[in-house]
């Protein structure tokens, strides 16, 4: 069984808006501060404190234009965080809630059909692994069950040895 990465946003497009760049409607990051409730950074997977500066955008998480290409609001630190130190480990912003939606895409970034679904935290490794016993499903995304904002991005990591081939 292969491990799962979670994926935060890669720190060129943080960088990017932190700096002030355009987002992917266009605009520039709209400063804010956090009310401590419901804010993950998308760069630390860590919920944002009440009372620190954050930045909202409208992200695209796929490298193309295409119809499945969904863009909307995320969250990151305004000041600079540190990405999760174990991409193996379920990051706090998922760990601390108690469902998501998911979903399985394919290598041109397009939903595979019946992938999507709802999973309890408890269930999500599981879920992803079955997700990922399909070939056409190359990445996952996690999202809020609530509102379907882009949580974080799922990968296969190494394969897990088999503890009878130790």
């Amino acid at each position: 069984m292969a491990k799962l990465t979670f994926v935060p946003l890669p720190p060129d497009i943080v960088a990017h808006y932190r700096a002030g760049g355009l987002d992917a409607n266009g605009r520039p990051p709209e400063p804010c501060v956090s009310n401590g409730s419901g804010n993950p950074c998308r760069a630390c997977l860590r919920d944002i404190a009440y009372g620190e500066p954050m930045l909202i955008v409208g992200h695209k998480p796929f490298a193309s234009t295409q119809p499945y290409a969904e863009t909307g609001p995320i969250f990151l630190h305004a000041k600079a965080c540190e990405p999760p130190a174990e991409a193996s480990a379920v990051p706090p912003v998922i760990a601390e809630r108690d469902q998501f939606l998911i979903r399985g895409y394919s290598a041109d970034e397009r939903i595979v059909d019946g992938t999507g679904s709802l999973v309890r935290m408890e269930e999500l490794e599981n879920a992803c692994h079955m997700l990922f016993q399909r070939d056409t499903v190359v990445f996952i995304h996690i999202r809020s069950a609530t509102n379907g904002c882009f949580q974080c991005r799922v990968e296969k990591g190494a394969d897990i040895p088999n503890s009878a081939d130790s």
